[in-house]
C-alpha cells in the first residue's frame, strides 16, 4: 500500500505541535499576549501566573478547526471569552522561519496564546 507523503508530513507536524501544546517539547517556547492576560487579571500581579497555568491546562483539551490539520490553531472558551493558541515554526536561533516544521531537530515551536482580536 502506497503512503501519501503530504499526509504523513502533515501528521508528523500535528504530532509535534501536540507535544509542544502538552508541554512535552523542551525546546518549545510559550508566550501570552498582554491583551489576553489583561482580559483575565492584572498582568502586573502574581495572579498572572495562575491564569497562565489555567490557560495552559485548558489548551490540553482544545478544539481544532477542520482547516487546521497540522493542529496549529486551537480554540477554547475560557471564563466566557474565546481564546486562541497559535503555533509558529522558527529555526533553532528564533531568527527565521523553519525550513522544515516536520523536523524537530531544526524547528523551534513558538506557541502564542491570544485573543482573536490580537491576531
Amino acid at each position: 500500500m502506497a503512503t501519501n507523503p503530504t499526509v504523513d508530513r502533515t501528521e508528523t507536524i500535528a504530532r509535534l505541535n501536540d507535544r509542544a501544546r502538552l508541554g512535552l517539547d523542551p525546546t518549545a517556547r510559550i508566550t501570552f499576549t498582554r491583551t489576553c492576560l489583561a482580559a483575565f487579571c492584572d498582568p502586573d500581579t502574581i495572579e498572572v501566573v495562575v491564569i497562565q497555568a489555567q490557560l495552559l491546562a485548558a489548551f490540553r483539551n482544545c478544539m481544532f478547526a477542520e482547516d487546521s490539520p497540522e493542529r496549529d490553531l486551537g480554540t477554547i472558551e475560557f471564563r466566557g471569552r474565546k481564546v486562541w493558541l497559535k503555533v509558529d515554526y522558527y529555526d533553532s536561533e528564533l531568527c527565521y522561519g523553519s525550513d522544515d516544521p516536520a523536523d524537530a531537530s531544526v524547528t523551534t515551536r513558538v506557541l502564542t496564546i491570544l485573543l482573536p482580536e490580537d491576531y
